[in-house]
């Protein structure tokens, strides 16, 4: 156990990077802290320790780490600063020239952060400590939801697939989860506390079951059989694992959500293929053709990746005619980066930092038109917004099933709750933030 009495106080303060699974684990880790008799750092305090969860999905997300890393050393310049996620796991050595950072935790070591923080001493804060395996078998379950209404339920982690442009194999190893019952007991734990809403997550969620012998379609069935939940959310799923059972089956189902978020990444099959995915635009086009006709309603959010080498000017505008024609609500425009050790950097073609700006700028503003053309289509229908606790000044915000955002004037005896309206008043600017919703009178 650590030796809490070397902290005063005993503060933290956390900082998260990266995907919705970062998050859930980085709550994982506060909860572990909180046992252990520590408490989140007020406004204006300085922490004991300060954790920074980071992200290497591209190169900017490499940037934003060291960015943070620097940010929580100046603003915490006595506490012990442990940096950890997939940044952390890949580039120890790069982390380890960040003049502040005491101890360095890998992909396996993180979730027994108290073990080695109890390594530490704050008299002698000299070398800095990489604990560090290569190795990443052990699943860690997460639940995290902050000062969200929205829970985020962590059902896998990591991958066999060997996509050409990506690190996360390495960075998170292979696909594994943890069995169906435990993770309906983490659904409950959820309710318990009280989620209205449940987000499964993971790197690879559709290949849940592969290390228990058992299924997603599986997983979710029993998911829909929990009571007193109003509703759920599939993450991000391989157009290749969303089978037609689990269309049919949301299509039908009492708690999930009507939508779907699934990478493309390009609308050309040359570029799938040099790519690595399991599949051509024929089978994406496909799923979102059954999705309409079960789901006319559905949010389909794809990631799209832009500018990779081996994509000609041809075969990006092959790509962006494919995506226009798709009955999608909102595409996440990814600009490709060079990452360390990827079979990508072996494709001779290069797309210059110019042209990948300008092809993403009009994959953006595709992307816009499509949203704003989904958000027109439910003028004056009706859906259930669970609102959420964080507002934009005098306005709560929140969700509808299908993944609209609505906003309405405050109210603190509606947060966490689902109310039922009309969606009206139609803005792309409601905030001044850039995105697009409904406010309600």
């Amino acid at each position: 156990m650590i030796d809490i009495s070397q902290f005063e106080e005993k503060k933290m303060a956390l900082y998260t990077l990266g995907c919705r699974l970062n998050f859930a684990e980085t709550s994982t880790i506060g909860r572990q802290l909180i046992d252990a008799g520590f408490r989140k750092v007020k406004p204006g305090e300085k922490a004991d320790i300060c954790v920074i969860n980071t992200c290497t999905v591209t190169d900017l997300a490499d940037k934003k780490s060291r960015q943070a890393i620097h940010h929580l050393i100046r603003q915490h310049p006595t506490a012990f600063i442990v940096v950890t996620g997939c940044y952390a796991q890949l580039k120890p050595e790069e982390v380890s020239t960040l003049e502040g950072v005491d101890l360095l935790l890998g992909a396996n070591e993180k979730f027994d952060i108290i073990q080695y923080i109890g390594t530490l001493n704050k008299q002698s804060k000299v070398k800095i400590q990489h604990i560090i395996s290569k190795e990443i078998e052990t699943f860690f379950p997460s639940l995290s939801h902050e000062d969200r209404t929205r829970f985020f339920l962590k059902i896998q982690d990591g991958c066999d697939f060997q996509c050409s442009y990506c690190t996360i194999p390495l960075a998170r190893g292979k696909s594994r989860n943890g069995t169906i019952a435990d993770t309906i007991i983490l659904a409950q734990q959820a309710i318990h506390e009280g989620a209205k809403e449940i987000v499964l997550t993971g790197v690879n969620i559709g290949d849940f079951g592969k290390s228990t012998n058992e299924s997603f379609f599986d997983l979710i069935c029993a998911l829909d059989n929990v009571e007193s939940i109003a509703r759920y959310r599939i993450g991000s799923i391989e157009p290749n694992l969303l089978t037609d059972d689990i269309i049919h089956f949301v299509a039908n189902s009492k708690h999930f959500a009507p939508h779907f978020h699934i990478p493309l990444q390009s609308g050309n099959n040359k570029m799938l293929g040099l790519m690595r995915r399991r599949y051509q635009r024929e089978l994406f086009e496909e799923k979102v053709k059954i999705i309409r006709h079960l789901l006319p309603n559905a949010f389909i959010g794809v990631d799209v990746i832009v500018g990779m080498h081996g994509e000609t000017a041809d075969d990006f505008e092959d790509a962006y005619q494919f995506i226009q024609c798709l009955p999608i609500s909102q595409l996440h425009v990814f600009t490709y980066s060079e990452r360390l050790h990827t079979k990508a950097l072996e494709i001779e073609y290069h797309v210059s930092s110019d042209e990948r700006k300008q092809r993403s700028e009009r994959l953006h503003a595709l992307s816009d038109q499509k949203l704003k053309a989904f958000y027109q289509q439910h003028i004056h229908q009706t859906g259930y917004v669970l609102w959420e606790a964080a507002h934009k000044g005098t306005l709560m915000t929140g969700f509808t099933e299908n993944y609209m955002h609505v906003a309405a004037p405050y109210d603190k005896t509606k947060i966490n709750t689902l109310e039922q309206v009309t969606l009206q008043n139609f803005t792309d600017s409601l905030t001044n933030n850039g995105w697009i919703g409904f406010r309600l009178p």
